[in-house]
């Protein structure tokens, strides 16, 4: 399982972003993936989830509304887009699948 994520960088607050995460190594339309976050000192913690054929979304009460998970499944990638951005969404987003985790995006907010 390879999972390797891009798409952060610095925006301003009420910034957009979009986050990829590309597989491979496995059946990828076969498993829910997952989007986490880690900001600095603090520990990781979950932000989304899309079921296998993308069916269904969950997601973490801060972010409802602002942030929307997808995938795409023959291109073997998954996306979290990321609107109205505040500084409190700083931190280092990862991906998840089958219990594999990626290197992470840095996504900075801030003015």
């Amino acid at each position: 399982v390879q999972l390797v994520e891009s798409g952060g960088g610095l925006v301003q607050p009420g910034g957009s972003l979009r986050l990829s995460c590309l597989a491979s190594g496995f059946t990828f339309r076969g498993y829910a993936m997952m989007w986490y976050r880690q900001a600095p000192g603090k520990e990781r913690e979950w932000v989304a989830t899309i079921t296998s054929t993308g069916a269904t979304t969950a997601y973490e009460d801060s972010v409802k509304g602002r942030f929307t998970i997808s995938r795409d499944n023959h291109l073997n990638t998954g996306y979290l887009a990321m609107n109205s951005l505040k500084p409190e969404d700083t931190a280092v987003y990862f991906c998840n699948i089958k219990g594999s985790w990626g290197q992470g995006t840095q996504v900075t907010v801030s003015s």
